[in-house]
C-alpha cells in the first residue's frame, strides 16, 4: 500500500511539474512578445515623426530655461501638448543633427509642428523656424507672429515650384 502511494505521488508530482513548466513557458514566450512589440512601437514612434495635430496647430509659448538637458525639454514639450512621448522624444534629438544643440529661451512653437521642426527651432535653425529677422535671430522664438503662417507659406512655395 505505501507503494501506491508513492506511485500516486510521483504521477502527481510529474503532472504538476508539467503544468508549471508548460505555463512557464507561455509566460516566457508572452513576455518575449511583448518586449518585441514594444520594441518596435517604439522604434516606429522614434523614426516615424508625427505632429501633435496636424493641419493648422495651436501656438503655445514655451520656456526652456539655461542648463536644461534634453529630458527636461522633453518633458516640458511634452506638459503643453507639443509632443506625445518625452522618451521617444530624446531618442530622436540624440539621433539628429540637432544633437546638443538646443538652446534656452522662450519659444512660440505649434503642435502642427514635428520633432525634427521643434528641435530645429530650439536650435536656432533659421531655416526650421521658416522666418529670420534682419539682426539674424529666429523671430519666430523671439515674437512668434509668424510662427503659424510659415507652415502655410512653405506649403504654397511648394506647391507653386511643383506646378511650374
Amino acid at each position: 500500500m505505501g507503494n501506491t502511494k508513492d506511485q500516486v505521488g510521483k504521477v502527481g508530482l510529474f503532472l504538476a511539474s508539467g503544468v508549471f513548466r508548460t505555463a512557464f513557458y507561455v509566460c516566457v514566450a508572452l513576455l518575449i512578445f511583448w518586449l518585441g512589440k514594444s520594441a518596435y512601437q517604439f522604434g516606429y514612434d522614434v523614426f516615424n515623426q508625427q505632429a501633435v495635430s496636424p493641419g493648422a496647430g495651436q501656438e503655445v509659448t514655451v520656456v526652456i530655461p539655461d542648463g536644461a538637458s534634453t529630458y527636461d525639454v522633453a518633458k516640458i514639450l511634452k506638459s503643453k501638448g507639443l509632443i506625445q512621448d518625452s522618451l521617444v522624444f530624446f531618442a530622436q534629438e540624440k539621433l539628429s543633427t540637432y544633437k546638443g544643440q538646443m538652446k534656452a529661451g522662450t519659444y512660440l512653437l505649434s503642435t502642427a509642428y514635428t520633432p525634427t521642426r521643434i528641435m530645429g527651432i530650439l536650435a536656432g535653425d533659421e531655416e526650421q523656424a521658416g522666418v529670420s529677422s534682419d539682426d539674424g535671430t529666429n523671430a519666430a522664438a523671439d515674437t512668434g507672429s509668424d510662427a503659424s503662417s510659415d507652415g502655410a507659406a512653405d506649403t504654397a512655395a511648394g506647391e507653386g515650384e511643383s506646378g511650374q
